[in-house]
């Protein structure tokens, strides 16, 4: 197959390898505060707010009939093709494995260990980049899957590598997880307990209690929560590849969904689902115990009941999510404000959370409020966080009031939920508008680390594995009457 024309290629690439050193840049954070960083951050904000605007204005559908099409139409070709597609994600994997190898991620193994760590995972994007590559020129999708399983692999020794070499990591993360999980199976109140040998927060749970509890099963069972995090990373990702699948439709037009736009849709959820694994940083992700594959995962799952119109799957992992971290909630409205969703789904996950979450606020009220909402607003101003609150903190001497970091989140968030309502875009539009909106509130928050802006990542990289529908391009031609005799 002749390579793509040059410039179908770079639309398509640019924004995967902007992905990729922004996370580059992120490792590099980790724990460091430099205001080039913060400076990289807000320049990405910037580009993905201008995609998510440009990309909400072409797939507009302007009423319920059009949008309506756009769930029955066969999945149209994104990127221009396979060979697109194909020849960016095979780039993109071979950047990922240098960068695992010019960026030390943060990390308590010994030099050795961890070079061996970042060789492995190193070794694997490579791999990738050649299943893709080869997937294109043969036309065959195994090829594809193949890469996925060698990321899948890769992910797993190193994984395994951290766990083993770092039994101990001191992070209050891991420390909050691994006592809750023991207090769970005495029947404590996790919001009741206070952490022995925790390097930070050591007297509240700062999570709503679905975290704790399902993370709890990696204590319980292997002795550690981060080989529940590792399974949960897992299924998100099966998640992300399934989005890849075609639709179920069950309509005469799914037949033309085979094909070159068959094959498309593969390689890039395949695609999609092993760059979640092999970010940069993922050592550090792992190693820490960072609870965001859990939030990846619930949003991965939504977004597969959304694409399958199952209603039951996309609630059930919308409240999972929601009764797990606080800053999912404020995702509800713009998914509420969603035609395609809509207010009574984004009400049935909030009621279903609410219920999930409601045995801690009948136990304690005060003790769940003081961990999950006090502690988070009191919280002192961390000086090695890389948002623009902390740069105006470190380089202007000056600490930004409440009302504007609150304003820039609020107007950040009416946006996304007026255009989302106004055009009704496609379900990657809708990921990218939430990946935006966390960007933001990570930006003028006065601790955000790596495990955030990976989330952000991750929803950007979830987004790219949504097939678009042919309809949500344009709208349908309006039926005309036939022509008379005196016309």
């Amino acid at each position: 197959m002749r390579p793509p024309a040059a410039r179908s290629l770079a639309a398509t690439l640019v924004p995967l390898c902007l992905l990729v050193l922004g996370m580059a840049v992120a490792t590099r954070s980790v724990v460091r505060y430099e205001l080039r960083i913060v400076v990289v951050y807000t320049v990405l904000a910037g580009l993905l707010a201008f995609w998510v605007l440009r990309s909400g204005r072409q797939d507009s559908a302007a009423d319920p009939a059009t949008a309506s099409a756009a769930r029955q139409a066969p999945a149209a070709d994104p990127a221009g093709g396979p060979a697109v597609v194909g020849w960016a994600l095979a780039a993109t994997f071979a950047l990922v494995a240098v960068l695992h190898l010019k960026v030390r991620p943060y990390t308590y193994l010994s030099p050795g260990d961890g070079w061996l760590v970042r060789y492995v995972l190193a070794a694997s994007a490579a791999l990738v980049a050649l299943a893709m590559l080869g997937s294109v020129l043969t036309g065959r999708r195994r090829f594809a899957d193949a890469g996925l399983g060698a990321a899948v692999v890769g992910y797993l020794i190193a994984a395994v590598m951290l766990i083993h070499l770092d039994p101990t990591p001191k992070i209050d993360v891991w420390v909050t997880l691994q006592q809750a999980a023991d207090g769970i199976l005495r029947g404590d109140n996790m919001y009741a307990q206070n952490w022995s040998g925790s390097p930070g927060v050591q007297d509240a749970f700062t999570y709503l209690p679905f975290t704790g509890l399902l993370l709890a099963p990696g204590r319980w069972l292997a002795g550690d929560v981060r080989w529940a995090l590792v399974v949960v990373t897992l299924l998100g990702v099966l998640a992300v590849r399934l989005l890849g699948r075609s639709e179920p439709t069950g309509s005469p037009d799914s037949a033309l969904s085979s094909g070159t736009a068959s094959q498309t849709r593969t390689l890039a959820a395949t695609g999609a689902a092993a760059l979640i694994l092999l970010l940069p940083g993922t050592p550090t992700q792992v190693e820490q115990g960072w609870t965001e594959p859990l939030l990846m995962a619930c949003l991965a799952g939504w977004a597969l009941g959304v694409h399958r119109n199952n209603t039951v799957l996309a609630v059930v992992c919308l409240a999972l999510g929601v009764a797990s971290k606080q800053h999912l909630i404020v995702l509800l409205p713009i998914l509420a404000a969603w035609p395609q969703f809509g207010l009574r789904k984004a009400v049935a996950a909030g009621g279903l959370a609410g219920l999930f979450v409601l045995p801690w606020i009948i136990a304690s009220p005060a003790d769940i409020w003081h961990d999950t909402v006090t502690t988070l607003v009191n919280f002192q101003p961390l000086i090695f966080a890389d948002t623009l609150f902390i740069a105006a903190v470190n380089d202007l001497s000056w600490t930004p009031p409440f009302w504007l970091t609150g304003a820039a989140v609020l107007i950040t968030l009416a946006a996304a939920v007026i255009q989302v309502h106004r055009r009704n875009p496609d379900l990657g539009t809708v990921l990218r508008w939430g990946a935006l909106f966390l960007f933001v509130a990570n930006l003028v928050n006065k601790q955000a680390f790596y495990n955030q802006y990976w989330l952000v990542a991750s929803l950007v990289v979830i987004s790219l594995a949504v097939p678009r529908s042919q309809a949500a391009v344009s709208a349908p031609e309006p039926i005309r009457p036939p022509a008379t005799a005196e016309a």
